[in-house]
């Protein structure tokens, strides 16, 4: 009877004989992201953290009024970020301005209260759908 190793030993792999197709670029994938994901994702998060604080502000002890422009600031940014974030380009094309058109509207509506922490989402997405329109053409 034989005592089994604690620590089996390593199998080592030949080496492998350096070719062009080898090199960094064999394992990177095939298509990479566009340079405009980075500010729609960027975007997403800025909209869904401000969106946070408006619910929050609409919920608190001492709630916002509810207004038409509270009401857009609660539900639509994150959302439309998220579907330019992660939709076909063709998609985000159309998405990355409307949803930069519904922060205007939000912040202009609700500047007084919650529609300034919408600033740097708008600012980010308008680079966003930039950089889009620029990628399709």
């Amino acid at each position: 009877m034989t005592i089994p190793d604690p620590f089996p030993r390593r199998m080592s792999r030949p080496p492998v004989a350096a070719t062009p197709a080898s090199g960094p670029a064999a394992g990177a994938p095939a298509a990479a992201a566009p340079a405009s994901w980075r500010w729609r994702r960027a975007a997403l998060l800025l909209s869904g953290a401000a969106q946070l604080i408006t619910i929050s502000a609409l919920q608190s002890a001492d709630p916002l009024t509810v207004t038409w422009a509270a009401l857009l600031l609660a539900i639509a940014p994150a959302p439309l970020a998220a579907l330019a974030a992660f939709a076909p380009a063709r998609i985000a094309r159309v998405a990355a301005p409307l949803a930069a058109v519904v922060l205007v509207a939000g912040i202009v509506g609700e500047i007084a209260h919650t529609g300034l922490f919408f600033v740097p989402a708008l600012a980010v997405m308008a680079v966003a759908a930039v950089m889009l329109r620029r990628e399709g053409s």
